[in-house]
């Protein structure tokens, strides 16, 4: 019995077997490139299986918000790995109400490991009466409330704009900022770049190499049902200078939500998928009493609503999957996590170990002890397919691809296990790659490859559409890559 492909709402809910109608698929070239299971992209049939969502583990605080120039309402957070470096980039505002004022400022952070950060000595910018901070920018409102830079990966971009940046606001519009070093920056022109948004949170860009062109994901606000909502809206620009018209983006049928920042940004192991860690804020949703808010010393003007971060994604175009509901991160333990503006995730997520990825979010936001606290996963593993105890299966769409071998990114069980078959376009097993040829995959690990009893050599096949069926028990494969 099998299942056709369906939009899963639940990352956990098993899909009742019903027989399949639907017509044939064009066959996806996916070539050598890594594809992570976050969407049903890949996916014709689902047989007892599901796609699940998985939970970052907690780390340490990377960096304590405690200077005069940061404070309770530091926010907008960016983090970069240059080659061995780390860089952090966020706001500084010591006071509720002084955002949008000479107040704010953009801060500069440094690490080795992605794990702890430290404020080099700059000496740029004076702050009451001291040059010894790390301050990047200072005095120049509005720019300092969301300044979002990117290393610049277009080809034969000059050496003076390797480093990029957008900040403004809906009266300012949004000013492009550059740099060589990604420390001291100027104006890329006086006059903003693109106007045609509320931009009243991170608005951001990038170069895309899948589309050749930049990338522009901003604040707006959508009418639906009658209810005002904070949305994200989409540009792209083949200099930086002159944008499109914006273009709502869309979520499929998931229903109607305040995303605050979108953090949308290509995965650095698979840049034709861009990861989406979103702040679902939920606006008058209080957890804490008055009491409880004052006894935490949290402003208050900032204990009445929460948020937490939702994982989407896209392939590009105007449109995100919301392939989970659930939350990717939940505010977690302590009332002092579900204030307004808490759990604000960083753009981007970097590499910090052999095997190990890392997010930040904020924490305490408008209370003392206001921090970035890092997140971590296993490489790749935002998602997966995931069969219980008593089994179940996959089949891909038709693809092609090139190389000679096929790696997973798996788990299972101690009784677990992951076998693969692969199959002609039309489902028909190839003699020596079927389910009784393959060799039990069992374990854990970030990248193996599949053998079968004769051969893990697949060149003979390359080039040609085939089908993969994947039979799993007590397992999770994360993601896959031909090579």
């Amino acid at each position: 019995m099998k299942t056709t492909r369906r939009h899963l709402l639940s990352a956990t809910a098993a899909i009742a077997a019903v027989p399949s109608s639907a017509p044939a698929d064009p066959v996806i070239s996916i070539g050598s490139r890594r594809e992570l299971f976050v969407d049903e992209f890949l996916i014709d049939e689902f047989r007892y299986t599901s796609l699940r969502l998985q939970q970052p583990r907690r780390e340490d605080a990377a960096l304590l918000l405690d200077r005069p120039w940061e404070g309770a309402f530091s926010n907008y957070v960016t983090v970069l790995r240059d080659n061995d470096e780390y860089r952090l980039y966020y706001r500084g505002v010591p006071e509720a109400g002084k955002d949008l004022t000479a107040a704010e400022t953009t801060s500069y952070a440094v690490s080795k490991d992605g794990k702890h950060f430290t404020r080099p000595n700059l000496g740029l910018f004076e702050y009451k009466g001291s040059r010894d901070n790390n301050l990047i920018l200072a005095g120049m409102p509005p720019f300092s409330s969301n300044f979002s830079p990117f290393i610049d990966t277009r080809p034969g971009v000059p050496a003076a704009q390797r480093y990029k940046a957008l900040a403004g606001t809906q009266k300012s519009g949004l000013v492009a900022f550059q740099s060589a070093d990604g420390i001291h920056w100027k104006k890329l022109r006086e006059l903003p770049v693109f106007r045609d948004g509320v931009f009243d949170s991170q608005n951001l860009a990038f170069w895309s190499e899948t589309e050749r062109m930049y990338v522009m994901y901003f604040r707006t606000f959508k009418p639906v049902g009658g209810k005002r909502y904070r949305w994200i809206s989409r540009t792209t620009s083949d200099d930086f200078i002159n944008w499109t018209p914006p273009v709502d983006m869309t979520f499929g049928d998931a229903p109607p939500e305040h995303l605050y920042v979108n953090q949308t940004h290509p995965y650095f192991r698979a840049p034709h998928i861009y990861l989406a860690l979103a702040a679902r804020f939920m606006p008058g949703r209080q957890v804490l009493s008055a009491d409880e808010a004052k006894s935490l010393g949290v402003d208050p003007g900032y204990y009445k609503d929460c948020a937490d971060v939702v994982l989407l994604t896209s392939r590009g175009g105007a449109a995100y999957r919301r392939t989970f509901l659930e939350a990717f991160l939940r505010p977690g333990l302590g009332v002092e996590n579900w204030v307004s503006r808490n759990n604000y995730p960083a753009l981007n997520t970097v590499q910090t170990g052999k095997d190990e990825l890392s997010f930040y979010t904020l924490s305490n936001y408008g209370q003392p002890g206001t921090h970035l606290r890092r997140y971590s996963l296993p490489l790749d593993r935002f998602a997966s397919i995931n069969a219980g105890y008593r089994g179940g299966e996959v089949i891909t769409r038709p693809i092609t691809f090139t190389g000679s071998r096929l790696f997973l990114n798996y788990s299972t069980s101690a009784p677990g296990g992951i076998r693969i078959e692969i199959q002609d376009e039309n489902m028909q097993p190839l003699t020596g790659y079927t389910l009784d040829d393959s060799v039990e995959l069992i374990g854990d690990q970030i990248e193996r490859a599949v053998r079968w009893k004769n051969s893990t050599d697949l060149s003979a096949i390359a080039g040609k559409p085939v089908r993969l069926r994947m039979a799993l028990k007590d397992a999770d494969v994360f993601a896959l890559r031909f090579g």
